[in-house]
């Protein structure tokens, strides 16, 4: 039996393994960028069951409210984390350390308290964790809070004003709860309804004690009348306002016009009043100036004859 070449003898199994493990390795390598640090996170504290998509907070005003924050560093390097509230309660936001620097492949929980002022107002706020790394990367973990006490829902319309095709005017929200509006307008003029659109949604939410002025277009607004404006607003909670406001739409053009015709008129008038009382008045001096023979001489004849 003739005996084989080294050329031609088998690959053995142990070179075999170590081919498959170098390609494995290659394939399931993650990339270098997120060994730098791309990779980190920012989350409420907790983990498994415990796992939470947003920090939720609950208190009386002039309370401090507690909890954690985790910053996971996946990398082999080095995160240092720049912590900020933001949003509607972010300045009521105070962290353990506002800048925290976690070793690698490490999780740091950082504690944070809201500090709830004795004024705040009962009611839902939103807010925001804002933890920025080196390179401008952020990781923003959402805050919800709700301040115990009674909600008083309350709206005001205000600053009516009906100018052209445009009607101005003015949403207060007096309550102490966020509120959605709808706004309803009707416009009645001398001969009846003129403008009747029933009540929609507005595109805002307003927050307690926010005023904004807002338009409601008209293009179809009449050319000669005298109308009345009726903005009626509602929101959730039973929070309703309505608001008058009256407007005269008189024509430009023929009301100059007419104007200077009625002076034109009046200036005629008078002139043709002051000929006449003028022609009276010369006609008068006349018949003053005239001798009267006949009513002075029949006395005299009288006396003539007695004598």
């Amino acid at each position: 039996m003739p005996r084989s070449t080294p050329h031609e003898r088998p690959p053995s199994t142990w070179y075999v393994r170590l081919l498959v493990a170098l390609v494995l390795v290659l394939l399931l390598a993650p990339p270098a960028a997120a060994d730098e640090g791309s990779g980190w996170t920012a989350r409420p504290a907790g983990g498994g069951r415990d796992a939470r998509p947003y920090v939720y907070l609950e208190g009386a005003p002039a309370t401090v409210l507690q909890d954690r924050l985790s910053v996971t560093n996946p990398a082999r390097a080095p995160l240092t984390v720049r912590l900020r509230g933001g949003g509607p309660a972010g300045p009521w936001l105070r962290f353990a350390a506002d800048t925290v620097t976690v070793p690698a492949r490490t999780r740091a929980d950082v504690p944070f308290a809201l500090a709830l002022p004795g004024n705040a107002t009962p009611g839902d706020l939103a807010g925001e964790i804002v933890a920025s790394a080196d390179g401008g990367v952020e990781r923003r973990v959402p805050v919800r809070v709700r301040v115990g006490g009674p909600t008083l829902a309350a709206l005001s319309v205000e600053d009516v004003e009906v100018s052209g095709r445009t009607i101005g005017y003015a949403l207060v929200n007096r309550g102490n709860t966020p509120l959605r509006p709808r706004l309803s307008v009707r416009a009645d003029g001398v001969f009846g309804a003129l403008l009747d659109r029933p009540a929609r949604p507005l595109d805002l939410e307003l927050a307690p004690g926010r005023r904004v002025e807002l338009t409601e277009p008209w293009p179809d607004a009449p050319e000669l009348d005298s109308v009345k404006v009726r903005l009626r607003v509602a929101a959730e909670g039973g929070a309703r306002g309505e608001a008058v406001a009256s407007a005269a739409y008189v024509p430009v053009a023929p009301v100059a016009g007419g104007g200077l015709l009625v002076l034109g008129v009046l200036v005629v008038l008078g002139t043709g009043a002051y000929r006449r009382r003028t022609r009276r008045g010369g006609r008068a001096a006349e018949v003053d100036d005239e001798p009267q023979p006949a009513e002075e001489a029949r006395p005299l004849a009288k006396a003539g004859a007695e004598s």
